[in-house]
């Protein structure tokens, strides 16, 4: 039995939920009964994962009414948008690249916010317009800024607030350069996720003023940092959990398909041969793949699966310069390896995973990011023990 069989489904049954949880605080519940989430859901959808079975089907409201209305009301995410839009039909596309954030995250990081009576508040990606209606109804409309890349979705949301009441300035345009004109802001809050702050935030939230935004390294992992603006434009702060959102469109990572690296050749092609006693399944977790990614720039992971429940890790990076493999097959301790071009790539892994197991194995809580003129600086329990490539 889920959470949501034992509960109505509908706001009510989610809003116990997500206070069961201690996601949906009292300061956000009257936001939450004014501004329900079905009122900010497209006809079409693409349920989320959590306790769901339909994760490839697209389902239309006026077709399955019953079923649109138990997925927006489950604690899941939602996708409402593949590639772009350039995709709408069934099934699903190549790349979600908008969605309606699974609850517990988006109340989670409302929280994170902070937010006070008067505080104005940017929020860099409108999607379907409800954390923009969220924030409207705490703070008052005239006080909140979202701006969103895609005009078909901003549109969409515009019209969806207004038809509650609502009507914040949605700005069609890149999230990484903000919105100046109304600068200077008490909070700013990201609903896509970025692997480096953008300057243009730092300058247009206020000395004290927080910024809550996921935050993750090329590699993979990702957290949401809460960041606080110091009097000189740096800001520093922790990481409060972990998170799982869709790049920002201007910091997308074009990922080149694996016969580039192999230069036409058969794997292993020139690849060096070695063993080694690191399980490719000991570095798969998210936050492992945090702490491996701050330490390994500019590199990412694939996995290629076999039928007999083996695979193979994909290690490239983003120059197309070395690539390497480790071939995981169950019950073995020992993993053939190969590796190629100028950077080793399985032995930088290696390396930053005995430095995060001696550690004592770190979760996102321990992490924090610090961002000024230098650059950006993740660090373990203190701004002074910064990680570093090894």
């Amino acid at each position: 039995m889920t959470e949501h069989t034992a509960k109505e489904v509908g706001p009510q049954g989610l809003a116990s939920v997500l206070m069961e949880k201690g996601a949906l605080t009292s300061a956000w519940l009257p936001a939450f009964e004014a501004v329900p989430r079905h009122a900010f859901m497209p006809d079409a959808i693409w349920p989320g994962r959590a306790g769901m079975n339909r994760q490839s089907d697209r389902v239309i409201r006026s077709e399955e009414p019953d079923v649109w209305w138990e997925a927006v009301y489950r604690d899941a995410p939602i996708t409402t948008q593949w590639d772009d839009g350039a995709y709408t039909g069934t099934g699903k596309g190549k790349s979600p690249t908008s969605s309606n954030s699974m609850p517990t995250m988006v109340f989670s990081m409302l929280d994170a916010l902070s937010v006070e009576d008067g505080n104005t508040v940017l929020e860099v990606g409108t999607g379907t317009g409800w954390n923009a209606a969220l924030l409207s109804h705490r703070l008052g409309a005239e006080n909140v800024v979202s701006v969103e890349v895609d005009e078909a979705s901003a549109e969409d949301a515009r019209t969806r607030l207004n038809l509650a009441g609502l009507r914040p300035l949605v700005h069609v345009g890149d999230g990484a350069q903000g919105y100046p004109e109304r600068a200077p802001y008490d909070r700013l809050i990201a609903t896509c996720s970025i692997g480096s702050v953008p300057r243009a935030w730092r300058a247009q939230v206020k000395p004290g003023g927080v910024i809550v935004t996921p935050w993750g390294p090329t590699y993979g992992g990702e957290a949401v940092a809460r960041l606080t603006v110091a009097e000189d434009g740096s800001a520093s702060g922790p990481f409060v959990g972990s998170s799982a959102f869709m790049r920002m469109r201007a910091q997308r990572v074009q990922r080149r398909h694996v016969r580039e690296y192999l230069g036409g050749r058969q794997w292993p092609a020139d690849g060096v041969r070695s063993m080694t006693s690191l399980s490719p399944d000991d570095v798969g977790d998210w936050h492992v793949m945090f702490a491996i990614g701050v330490q390994v720039p500019d590199a990412f992971p694939w996995m290629e699966s076999y039928d007999d429940g083996s695979y193979t890790l994909w290690l490239r990076d983003t120059a197309v310069t070395s690539w390497a493999t480790a071939d995981y097959v169950p019950g073995k301790d020992e993993f053939e390896v190969y590796q190629s071009g100028p950077r080793n790539l399985w032995d930088e892994v290696l390396v930053a995973y005995r430095w995060w197991d001696k550690q004592g194995q770190p979760g996102f809580e321990r992490f924090g990011l610090t961002v000024d003129g230098d650059g950006e600086r993740v660090w373990l329990d203190s701004p002074d023990n910064p990680v570093s490539a090894p």
